[in-house]
């Protein structure tokens, strides 16, 4: 069955939205980048309240919206920007658990692999493997882009979960990775942003905060957390361009 010919989940016109789009999860930080980040900005869907707005950053227009949580939701929406408005490139920001001792809260990393243990690619088209891989176009200029603001940033592979993670046997669901997967940290859309991505053969990275720990301590003050955030947002922001 093919879509329809307009999407359901999106009122944008197709001139609306911009051909790269940055994707947080939560649509109230889309409308945060947008009235931070972007000049000129102007809400272009709103569809359940999914927010996505269009302005420019650094003279170049972007779109910036959300996609919700889990694959379900953020699969939705990058299947309608890439199908009905064309979009070329997607950088996902967000957040995650650690699962790897060697990345410390608050620090960004960037997925050049993204695992799943669910059926959600063989669901959407018959996609039987269990990791994907992003634009390593889009992975490199992120990563070069971080060496010059001198952000620390991990590179390697994420987890993308059907359920949160500290809400059930967490250890259970990370033993039953491949051990020769060394996953850094856990969340809950990158896998189904990339395989939508590398099945209209477009581009999609990930980058995402670390905020949560079973390695650590640490609790972020909300100054902290924001300043964090922000690093990634300019981030995603400066490499996308």
């Amino acid at each position: 069955m093919k879509p329809q010919k307009e999407p359901i989940h999106m009122n944008a016109k197709k001139e609306d939205i911009a051909d790269i789009v940055i994707l947080p999860g939560d649509p109230l930080r889309a409308e945060y980048i947008s009235k931070k980040f972007l000049k000129n900005s102007k809400k272009v869907t709103d569809v359940r309240n999914m927010l996505g707005f269009t302005g420019t950053y650094k003279g170049k227009r972007i779109t910036v919206m959300g996609s919700g949580m889990g694959m379900p939701s953020c699969g939705i929406y990058a299947f309608e920007l890439f199908y009905f408005y064309n979009v070329q490139k997607i950088i996902r920001i967000g957040t995650c658990g650690v699962s790897h001792k060697s990345v410390e809260i608050p620090e960004i990393i960037l997925a050049d692999k993204v695992y799943t243990e669910s059926s959600y690619a063989f669901s959407y088209n018959g996609f039987k493997e269990n990791v994907v891989t992003p634009s390593m176009n889009l992975v490199n200029k992120i990563y070069e882009t971080a060496k010059e603001k001198k952000l620390k940033i991990h590179k390697g592979t994420l987890m993308t979960t059907d359920v949160f993670g500290p809400y059930v046997d967490d250890d259970a669901l990370m033993n039953r990775a491949p051990k020769d997967l060394t996953i850094l940290g856990e969340e809950m859309e990158s896998f189904g942003l990339i395989h939508i991505a590398n099945s209209f053969n477009r581009e999609a990275a990930v980058i995402v905060t670390a905020v949560d720990s079973k390695f650590s301590d640490v609790i972020v003050t909300p100054e902290e957390r924001q300043t964090s955030l922000d690093n990634m947002i300019e981030l995603a922001l400066d490499s996308i361009i």
